[in-house]
């Protein structure tokens, strides 16, 4: 992978280890609050942070994935193109069944890393 790829894929685990911090161990927090758009009140809800607790464990090994690829595996390109892929059709479907800005929070820098992939 070029050095390009590396760095974005990077971002890309960075934002999902982000994503995981704020839904599994902030899920009260006014930060988490503004960035799903969740009334703080409704996040003190014990099934509402049962929810958001199991979204970060799949978040956080969704970043671990892609460091594992970017650095362990011997067929990175191949392994962090599937998962970000499997990023860009889960922020596809955030964007059409909730709100639009989820593909665009959520999709725009997978997709860059996906296209510095292919050209590399």
């Amino acid at each position: 992978m070029s050095i390009l790829s590396t760095i974005l894929v990077v971002l890309v685990a960075l934002e999902f280890f982000y994503i995981m911090y704020l839904e599994t161990i902030n899920p009260t927090s006014d930060t988490t609050s503004r960035v799903f758009n969740i009334e703080k009140k409704k996040l003190q809800d014990d099934n509402i942070q049962t929810l958001l607790k199991n979204q970060g464990v799949y978040n956080g090994l969704i970043g671990m994935l892609l460091l594992y690829g970017t650095f362990i595996s011997s067929n990175p390109k191949e392994i962090c193109m599937a998962l970000l892929v499997y990023i860009i059709g889960v922020a596809l479907y955030g964007g059409i069944s909730s709100d639009k800005s989820i593909f665009f929070k959520q999709g725009t820098l997978p997709i860059l890393a996906l296209i510095s992939l292919f050209l590399t």
